[in-house]
Parts: C-alpha cells; sequence; structure tokens
C-alpha cells in the first residue's frame, strides 16, 4: 500500500509578539485527506499557527511546508494550494452573494472559462445556491459563514484551513456546518481549530491540542480518547472550612485542578455544612486514598469519596490545566 503523503509538515514553528511567545517551537503534520482538529484554549496560539500556515504573516524560526511548497520562499504556491476561512469571515455585505463570488474568482486568478462552473460548484457544495441572488447583508451568520466557505473552495485547493468556524452560530446552524465540512473534507486535507472537543470528535480524524504555544497531546481521535481514558476525577463531600480545604486538596501531586461544587451556606465557617469537591487526577484509584488522608489529616468530616469518570471536554480542561 501506497505511504500517504503528509500535506502539511510544521517543524519547530515559534513566533514572539514583542516578549510575548505566542509559539515556542511546535511540531506537527498533516496527511493528505486526514482532517485534523487544532484545539486549544483562548489565547494558546491557534490563530497565530494558522495565519503562517496561509501565509498571512511569518513566522520567526522553523519550517512550514504545504502542499510541498515553503511558506517562506514560495508564498503564492503555498496560498493557491489553500482554502482559508479566517475566524470573523471579511465579507462585503453591500454585494450579492454570486457577485462577490465573481468578484474573488478574478482576485484568485481563476480563467474567465472557468469561473461560472467554479462558483456553481462552490454553491453547490457549501448550499448556498438558494441565496446566490441576495445582498450578503442580510443573511444569517450561519449563511455569511457558509458564503465565507464557499469563497476558500472556489479556486479547488487541495488544503482547508478553518478558523473557528462555528463560533456564534446557534445549534442548528452549527449542526448544519458540521454536516457539510463533512461532504467537503471527504477529498481535501482540513485543519479545523476550535475549542470544542465534541467538534473534533464528530468531525475529525486527528487532533492535536496545544496550550501556551506549546503542542501538549496529539494522536488520532479514537488513539487519544483510550489513552486518556483512565483519568478521571475523585468526588467527596467535605463538612469544614472551604477555602481551607481546597487549598488543601489543590495542593496533592498529581491533581490538574479542583472544582468546589454547591457549597452549603456555611461551609466557609469552621466546623460549617457540607461542601462538594471534585478533584481531577491521573489516577484515580490511587488519588482516592489520597483524598481521604488529606481529609483525615485537617480534621474534617467526610460523608462521601467516589470516582466519577471524566466527558471529552473535562479531559482536555485537564490537558490545559483548565486555562479559558
Amino acid at each position: 500500500m501506497a505511504e500517504t503523503r503528509n500535506l502539511i509538515e510544521v517543524d519547530g514553528l515559534a513566533k514572539s509578539y514583542g516578549p510575548v511567545k505566542a509559539l515556542k517551537g511546535i511540531s506537527f503534520s498533516v496527511g493528505e485527506g486526514e482532517v485534523l482538529g487544532f484545539l486549544g484554549p483562548n489565547g494558546a496560539g491557534k490563530s497565530t499557527t494558522l495565519r503562517i500556515l496561509a501565509g498571512f504573516m511569518p513566522g520567526d524560526s522553523g519550517r512550514v511546508n504545504v502542499n510541498g511548497f515553503d511558506v517562506g520562499s514560495e508564498s503564492l504556491a503555498v496560498r493557491n494550494s489553500i482554502g482559508y476561512l479566517p475566524e470573523g469571515v471579511p465579507l462585503y455585505p453591500d454585494m450579492r452573494v454570486r457577485e462577490y463570488l465573481r468578484f474573488r474568482s478574478r482576485l484568485k486568478g481563476i480563467s474567465r472559462s472557468q469561473r461560472k462552473s467554479r462558483i456553481e460548484k462552490s454553491l453547490e457544495e457549501t448550499q448556498t445556491g438558494d441565496v446566490s441572488g441576495r445582498m450578503i447583508g442580510t443573511l444569517s451568520r450561519g449563511y455569511r459563514q457558509r458564503i465565507g466557505l464557499a469563497d476558500a473552495l472556489l479556486g479547488e485547493p487541495p488544503v482547508l484551513i478553518l478558523d473557528e468556524p462555528t463560533v456564534g452560530l446557534d445549534p442548528e446552524q452549527v449542526i448544519q456546518f458540521r454536516s457539510m465540512l463533512k461532504e467537503v473534507g471527504r477529498d481535501r486535507t482540513v485543519i479545523l481549530s476550535t475549542h470544542i472537543l465534541s467538534e473534533v470528535e464528530l468531525v475529525c480524524s486527528s487532533v492535536v491540542i496545544i496550550s501556551s504555544g506549546e503542542i501538549v497531546a496529539g494522536d488520532t481521535v479514537s488513539e487519544l480518547k483510550d489513552s486518556l481514558g483512565t483519568r478521571g476525577c475523585v468526588a467527596a463531600e467535605v463538612a469544614g472550612p472551604a477555602q481551607e480545604i481546597l487549598k488543601a486538596l489543590e495542593a496533592m501531586e498529581g491533581v490538574s485542578r479542583v472544582e468546589q461544587e454547591k457549597p452549603a451556606a456555611d461551609a466557609g465557617k469552621n466546623g460549617g455544612g457540607y461542601s462538594s469537591y471534585r478533584v481531577f487526577v491521573k489516577d484515580p484509584d490511587k488519588d482516592a486514598e489520597s483524598v481521604f488522608e488529606v481529609v483525615k489529616r485537617g480534621g474534617w468530616k467526610l460523608r462521601r469519596l467516589e470516582h466519577e469518570k471524566l466527558s471529552l471536554e473535562e479531559v482536555f480542561l485537564g490537558i490545559v490545566g483548565g486555562k479559558e
């Protein structure tokens, strides 16, 4: 079987804005036909990475290669290989949809003989033919996202880069957009930037997680889920001074974060009522004993102690340290 080639290769990419290091030498690759979920909290470095990939800004160091072309020395060839949908699609509200796509096709250098067929194909792929005669400014946000995607598809690029494409859409629009992405991604290499783990699980075949400018996890979606399946949390109900208990639990080794849930009205007082705590750990079997010891040493009352299985969203928060 022929080996799948990488259409995107990032090696040691670094970028700083003054004293702030946005990217700290990250490396990853995306194979031909792969849909990669580029996942991370706000400010992690996702948009910076995608802008460098798309040739909109240079990196400080490292190597970036798209479809066999170097982003630094062959920027025009890279741009011709990419369909880019940035966060907050820059559309012209006073233009009609078809008029806008004709204008964009000319800018992209699509020949006159191919423009009509390319526009029709883009409208069909994004299910926007029914609004092709309307002013863009009168369309819903969901439709405007689709028009932005239609623009990205005009040049029939082998690579699609989508930066937070479902932000601001209502639930129905999100479902429609995800379904459309599955279709347009069948014969393309796609990077989908998002901070919504469920979106990655539904649409993507693999995932890279970035936090504070560093890659903290990367694998296929199924293998990442399996490798993190042992993670969990220890749930406990403890009576005593809430802030002291919280600090003691947070100080435990191997704890990524602690949530205090529904504290009783008198939970913060000495000898007060019971509060619920969720202690996020790598090894819940081992760490349940540690929670018990912490409560015992503090002289507090323990009413409940049990393991809870994490949702995928909670696993993600555990990996990135719960940063928003």
